[in-house]
């Protein structure tokens, strides 16, 4: 009688194929980015491709998948239930990913490599320029890559490793120290021939520069509207360099920083520092990065640096 034998499972590449989807990283990203944006077109400006890449590589994780991922229909991109379910698991792997990034950037043991740091325009041009200049003399080893913006960048996904902000209630999210309090004040160009220290109601009657809605300064919005100052706005503007400059070229009055303009020998300062206006400077970042060296040397640099100007940066009181 001829002996059996067990069959042997099948390990050719195409078996392999038949019993597992080989979804890769890139297919899950993907499906997150069409769920997040609602399109194909949010999609592949999101993931950097083309509009027909997008639709032919969801077609084709649909086909090794066997499942239709998203209900397509006039407002969008709708995912299915497993849509969501590959979309759920997508924002966890990202998640995993980015902490694990994270963890490894915390490993260093000198005071090298790169810091991704986001300020605002005025910071950077006011206070932080000459002393980032200092900060590369002492770590030669650091890179600073600097992006200026009035956006809180996204610390959480590593859009930027630390942040130099204003701020009276910093993200709860993140960590770091408060470094100075700034002082604003308002200001004007001697031409336009204002005396310092007149009472802000006898100054209604000038022509006055606001902040735009981008600019998000709720706190001086409400100053001016307190004081019956925005309908005397005659100018409104989204940073707050741009403000200095609508000063510089006599268009109106305007509360800004004093760090900003006390060095400026053409602008005066019209009041004291207003106090229901000040802000504090902070050094903001995740908590994660708590342990990379040369983050904690730009701290402590800057936290020195800052710290030692602060009477200049709360602003003067007029004699």
């Amino acid at each position: 009688m001829q002996k059996r034998t067990a069959k042997q499972p099948d390990k050719s590449p195409t078996a392999s194929a038949r019993t597992r989807s080989n979804l890769a990283w890139n297919d899950f990203e993907l499906v997150l980015a069409i769920a997040t944006a609602g399109s194909l077109s949010g999609a592949s400006r999101a993931l950097g491709v083309s509009h027909a890449t997008v639709f032919r590589r969801l077609g084709d994780v649909e086909q090794r998948l066997g499942v239709i991922l998203f209900e397509r229909g006039r407002t969008g991109y709708r995912p299915t239930l497993a849509g969501e379910e590959l979309a759920d698991t997508a924002k966890v792997m990202d998640e995993a990913a980015l902490a694990a990034e994270r963890n490894v950037a915390g490993r260093d043991l000198e005071p090298s490599g790169e810091i991704w740091t986001t300020t605002t325009d005025s910071l950077l041009m006011g206070v932080l320029a000459p002393l980032f200049t200092q900060f590369r003399h002492k770590y030669p080893g650091i890179v600073l890559d600097v992006a200026v913006s009035n956006q809180l960048f996204n610390l959480t996904r590593r859009e930027a490793d630390v942040a130099i902000r204003p701020s009276n209630r910093p993200p709860e999210n993140l960590i770091g120290r408060p470094l100075t309090a700034i002082g604003q004040a308002v200001y004007a160009h001697k031409d336009l021939g204002l005396t310092p220290g007149t009472p802000v109601e006898a100054l209604a009657s000038e022509p006055w520069i606001g902040a735009g809605p981008r600019l998000q300064d709720s706190s001086v919005d409400q100053w001016m509207d307190n004081h019956a100052l925005k309908q005397a706005c005659v100018y409104r503007v989204d940073t707050l360099v741009s403000i200095l400059s609508a000063i510089r070229s006599r268009m109106g009055l305007a509360v800004i920083p004093c760090y900003l303009a006390d060095g400026d020998p053409d602008i005066v300062q019209l009041t004291d520092p207003i106090p229901e206006l000040e802000y504090g400077l902070w050094f903001l970042m995740h908590p994660d990065l708590r342990g990379v060296v040369r983050i904690h040397a730009l701290m402590d640099f800057l936290t020195e640096s800052v710290r030692a100007q602060k009477e200049r940066l709360a602003g003067r009181r007029l004699r």
